[in-house]
């Protein structure tokens, strides 16, 4: 059996968007109630557009940032990020999976720790 450490990663990054929805007679909202389905769509089509194959966008369940949301995470770089609009996704694909740089006005304040919900 391999090691973790000699274990090659399959994606240089992977990217998390919370697509979470929850029921409409709750009153708190989820990712998935602020359009994060369709900014994910645009970030996958523009990933594949601009060959960035090495980076992989999969939907996630609730990353537990409701209230900051909708939020996305890069891995391996544990990057957390909220976005607003395309315009946000864009400046994100461009700057960090593209150049490797951290959008700064994007990133979640302080150390993120799971919260959990039920």
């Amino acid at each position: 059996m391999s090691s973790p450490e000699s274990v090659a990663s399959y994606y240089r990054l992977h990217v998390f968007v919370c697509t979470h929805q929850r029921p409409a007679e709750e009153a708190r909202r989820g990712c998935g109630d602020r359009g994060s389905a369709a900014a994910r769509d645009h970030l996958k089509r523009r990933a594949k557009e601009l060959g960035l194959g090495e980076v992989r966008i999969n939907n996630a369940g609730c990353l537990g940032r409701c209230a900051l949301g909708p939020v996305l995470v890069i891995y391996p770089d544990a990057a957390w990020y909220r976005f607003d609009s395309i315009a946000d996704i864009d400046e994100i694909l461009d700057r960090h999976l593209g150049r490797g740089e951290r959008v700064e006005r994007l990133l979640l304040d302080g150390p993120v720790t799971p919260v959990l919900t039920a």
